[in-house]
């Protein structure tokens, strides 16, 4: 079926999110291995990655991929952040194989609920080898919330993490700013083992801020609160992260790469818990000019929650609309962006929106985490 995303507006741009597979179990991301073709993954936030694909005209779904329901934390109600949250795949997948993984363990006691980093190792096309677990780190979660999830592959080949600060609210134990711990962070690691079977399990690149200086050597920059969702513009290595205010303000920000497709928000501190999107924290009503403000911001109410970072499109069709941002929220709420924020088109649906992803040519597609299903987004009409 296909649902119209009406726009506020009376232009004729518009936002078509047209349903393409279904009957998953709370999926939170749709993406694909290099040189995948047309083949995407879906990630259940309950523990399970399967595969589809789109051939002779239709989409079918192709199994699992890789079952860590045992390993990951049962999210229970449809509003719980732990689970499988992330899945990305090595730039070299094609001859080594390699992906990652970001989950909350299932354990008992202090180690229930923790965030894992792990690597896992293709054993054909269609099947993961369940056996090939390496864990690079584990951050222990203080609380049940805010565990960010999200990791990806930069335009320089390294690993990118994201983290939220520990959970509760207000982050009590002001982790975001503390250097000393990876939580309220944007990590950047390098994951093959640098020594192989030795002791270290990954290795913190050359460049990070904090080497030779206080503070963790994986961490690329701080003061976040949950970047549920983050990506990099396949044109020009920009970063664009939609991390989640914590009850006014919700948050999009864009790090410019350096040109060469490399280094976008190096050092950067992001505000949090000094400010909730461009405003102070808790006096949401004063501007705050502490750390990297957001390109991007907007208040709770009619209809906007919780952000859920998007991806600059790029795709195959819709020419015109290339280079602006589509992104959403868990209320249902789609906007589109051009590059310096301004709001050029936004969209109220009933979707529960819980990620973005793309396949390998740049087409958008959508989940959503309470029906279970998959849209394709397409744009039409003349660029917002």
């Amino acid at each position: 079926g296909t649902v119209l995303a009406a726009p506020v507006s009376a232009a004729s741009s518009d936002i078509k999110l047209t349903r393409v597979l279904g009957g998953y179990s709370k999926p939170v991301l749709v993406t694909h291995s290099p040189g995948g073709g047309r083949v995407v993954y879906i990630v259940e936030q309950t523990g399970k990655i399967h595969r589809a694909t789109f051939a002779d005209g239709k989409w079918r779904k192709l199994g699992v991929f890789l079952d860590l329901t045992s390993k990951v934390n049962d999210p229970g109600s449809s509003g719980a952040e732990r689970g499988l949250l992330g899945l990305a795949f090595h730039p070299n997948y094609r001859s080594n194989g390699r992906f990652y993984v970001n989950y909350t363990r299932r354990g008992a006691g202090g180690k229930s609920g923790d965030t894992v980093i792990a690597e896992f190792r293709r054993a054909s096309a269609a099947k993961a080898d369940p056996r090939s677990g390496r864990v690079l780190m584990t951050i222990n979660q203080p609380y049940s919330n805010h565990n960010g999830g999200h990791l990806a592959f930069g335009p320089d080949g390294m690993l990118y993490i994201g983290t939220g600060d520990g959970g509760s609210a207000g982050d009590p134990g002001n982790r975001s700013q503390k250097l000393s711990n990876r939580l309220g962070k944007l990590l950047r690691i390098d994951p093959i083992d640098p020594d192989g079977s030795g002791p270290r399990r990954y290795r913190a690149p050359s460049g990070n801020p904090r080497i030779g200086k206080s503070g963790l050597n994986d961490i690329w920059a701080w003061g976040l609160r949950n970047p549920w969702r983050f990506s990099f513009d396949r044109a020009n290595g920009d970063l664009w992260i939609g991390d989640v205010g914590q009850g006014a303000r919700e948050e999009v920000d864009r790090l410019r790469s350096n040109g060469a497709g490399k280094g976008a928000g190096k050092g950067r501190n992001f505000g949090w818990n000094r400010c909730e999107g461009k405003r102070r924290y808790p006096n949401t009503r004063a501007a705050c000019n502490f750390g990297t403000r957001p390109v991007f911001d907007y208040a709770h109410g009619a209809g906007r929650c919780s952000v859920t970072g998007g991806h600059v499109h790029r795709g195959p069709s819709a020419a015109s609309w290339r280079g602006l941002y589509i992104g959403g929220d868990y209320c249902g709420r789609l906007f589109v962006l051009n590059g310096s924020g301004k709001v050029r088109l936004a969209s109220n649906t009933d979707r529960r929106i819980s990620s973005f992803g793309e396949d390998a040519a740049g087409r958008i597609f959508m989940t959503d985490v309470a029906n279970g299903n998959v849209y394709l987004v397409r744009m039409v009409g003349p660029r917002p």
